[in-house]
């Protein structure tokens, strides 16, 4: 059986630096939603492909029960360890294993989300992983998926693995393992029926403007009731 993760993120999250910090889209998500919350203590945010643990953190810090699923020990420790140090009454659980099949009953969470977990699985695998994501947020529970764009740096490069998705030897992911990139179309066909109130925007970032910029999907959506 497949497992949605590619084991050189061991190697990766082990052996170097990673970002400590969540993206501004992530920020703006969970406080749109959750910051008047009054007791935020009874939110559950879980995010699928969690890695060191950077968005975990700040959900943590912030006062949400904090739940990640990642397939890299390492990552799994890293972020233990940090949230253990730095918010030291933090609520949830962090567990190695498959977002492919998620370790949980339907509608748990407040919130499921994912910064670029599952863009680095083959469409079919997304597709399966983004119907895990909706099965285990409650009714009107929100969801969030950033993920690379069609175009983006990277796109067609390397070794072709499936539909646009590629052993990239440029791009943010080159070197590092595979990426698929995901036109307008996939969304239609990658995106659970479930999903309502769909708000999709896109991010570029460009290193200089003579460079191929790097462009993300920024998606989210609501859970029918």
């Amino acid at each position: 059986m497949s497992m949605a993760w590619d084991s050189n993120w061991e190697t990766v999250f082990a052996s170097r630096p990673w970002g400590k910090y969540p993206g501004e889209d992530l920020i703006r998500f969970v406080a749109r939603r959750f910051f008047s919350v009054e007791d935020r203590s009874a939110i559950k945010i879980l995010e699928v492909g969690s890695g060191t643990g950077a968005n975990l953190w700040f959900i943590a810090r912030e006062g949400f029960q904090a739940y990640g699923i990642e397939g890299s020990a390492s990552g799994v420790k890293i972020t233990t360890q940090r949230l253990n140090a730095e918010v030291p009454d933090w609520q949830g659980n962090i567990q190695q294993g498959d977002i492919l099949s998620l370790p949980f009953a339907d509608n748990v969470f407040d919130a499921v989300i994912d910064v670029e977990a599952v863009s680095c699985n083959s469409f079919v695998d997304s597709q399966r992983i983004y119907q895990e994501m909706v099965r285990v947020l409650k009714p009107n529970g929100h969801f969030y998926s950033r993920c690379f764009t069609a175009g983006s740096d990277g796109d067609g490069t390397g070794k072709p693995l499936g539909r646009g998705y590629f052993l990239a030897d440029s791009g943010p992911m080159a070197g590092i393992g595979p990426v698929r990139y995901t036109s307008q179309e996939d969304l239609a066909e990658l995106l659970p029926t479930q999903l309502i109130d769909l708000e999709i925007d896109q991010m570029v970032l460009r290193g200089n403007l003579t460079a191929t910029p790097v462009k993300e999907w920024m998606i989210s959506g609501v859970k029918v009731s």
